[in-house]
């Protein structure tokens, strides 16, 4: 007896198997609004990417994988709010959990990013975010505090992230 999996229960397969190995590889911290965001210091197209380098803009932290269906739905929502909301102090940053950097690259070449994109193959950021889903945002404030965290994505979200990425915009 065989079976086959769907392109869907695959997808599901490697979100339970992601889930599960970053939920035992370290225990889980909360990152509840209000808490500092952990640092995160990794290699990007442009050199290094640090966190820390952003102090002052609101910066909108996506942990996405090239096998993650909604992170594909969700690139050209941010390299919209990039465009948009860069003069007023946002920076939209994705971090990639392929183990396989071509994975990442063939991507970027069929979705690419007008924005910063680092590169995290060994997964030590989202176990410092606690992630438990692709994809997962956080957004982080001009002081470095969290701000909001938000799983998965589809283009019913957009109208309701965007005024959260507005009102962090706006505060001082």
């Amino acid at each position: 007896m065989s079976f086959r999996l769907t392109p869907l229960s695959r997808l599901l397969c490697r979100s339970a198997i992601l889930a599960a190995a970053l939920s035992l590889s370290q225990p889980a911290l909360a990152l509840d609004k209000g808490t500092v965001a952990p640092a995160i210091e990794l290699p990007s197209a442009d050199g290094t990417f640090k966190l820390s380098q952003y102090q002052g803009k609101v910066v909108y932290v996506d942990f996405w994988a090239s096998w993650c269906g909604p992170c594909r739905q969700s690139f050209p929502w941010m390299n919209a709010m990039q465009a948009k909301y860069r003069a007023q102090g946002l920076q939209v940053v994705g971090i990639n959990l392929d183990a396989k950097p071509a994975d990442a690259s063939k991507f970027l070449a069929e979705t690419p990013a007008q924005f910063t994109v680092a590169f995290d193959p060994k997964g030590t950021t989202p176990r410092l975010y606690a992630v438990k889903g692709m994809p997962t945002s956080f957004l982080v404030g001009r002081d470095g505090k969290i701000i909001s965290e938000h799983t998965g994505f589809h283009d019913g979200q957009r109208a309701e992230l965007e005024k959260t990425l507005q009102q962090a915009l706006g505060a001082k």
